[in-house]
């Protein structure tokens, strides 16, 4: 049976700002439950407000290990003035730029999760380049462009641990989808065709893939 968070995560997930349907956070939080069990921390990169953190959090509270997020809080390029996904709440009125990072802290201590989480701000190739801890689970969930997806790759499934899990959020195979999720999509294919990653499961736009070889 799928291991399932409790009803108060559930309820704390629904009602934190963020885009990830519910059915897409059921199955992150199952690789994030079975990522833990190698006893390393659970990374992901791009957290927005902490929707899904607030899974990735839960399941390593229980498996004793620590959730890490990596994001600037500036916001992606979709999430700007003008733009669809725009929230004018997110902004910070005193520079004028998105802030999403207050908006993290409160939903974290909303789910009593704030012990569990290392928040790391800054930009993801940055951070990947002095990162040197094997990983149990990386979400890649950041900039939709290829220069950022493809970054975050590069950055960060180097250190996703033998047996260890990839997660590639927003996987969009139809070319319609090109400013959403084409990025994702050949990132993914790349990590098959690497010969590192093996598929596990396929949850709409979620892929989960185990690390079974070498390289990236």
């Amino acid at each position: 049976m799928p291991a399932a968070p409790k009803p108060e995560i559930l309820a704390a997930f629904e009602a934190a700002k963020g885009f990830m349907p519910l059915g897409e956070g059921l199955a992150l939080y199952e690789a994030a439950v079975e990522a833990g069990r190698l006893g390393l921390p659970l990374l992901e990169v791009g957290t927005y407000c902490g929707r899904s953190t607030i899974l990735l959090a839960d399941a390593a509270r229980e498996a004793g290990v620590t959730a890490i997020t990596v994001d600037h809080h500036r916001g992606s390029e979709e999430q700007q003035p003008g733009w669809e996904y725009h929230d004018p709440s997110t902004v910070d009125p005193e520079v004028g730029r998105m802030d999403t990072l207050p908006t993290f802290r409160r939903t974290l201590h909303k789910a009593g999760l704030e012990d569990q989480v290392v928040a790391i701000v800054g930009r993801s190739p940055q951070i990947a380049a002095f990162w040197q801890t094997p990983l149990g689970l990386v979400f890649i969930d950041g900039g939709h462009t290829d220069e950022h997806a493809g970054g975050d790759y590069e950055g960060w499934a180097p250190h996703v641990a033998e047996g260890g899990l990839l997660v590639i959020h927003d996987v969009f195979p139809d070319p319609a989808d090109e400013f959403t999720g084409q990025a994702p999509y050949r990132v993914y294919l790349r990590a098959l065709e690497s010969g590192a990653f093996t598929e596990v499961s396929v949850t709409d736009s979620l892929r989960v893939l185990r690390r079974t070889g070498a390289g990236i």
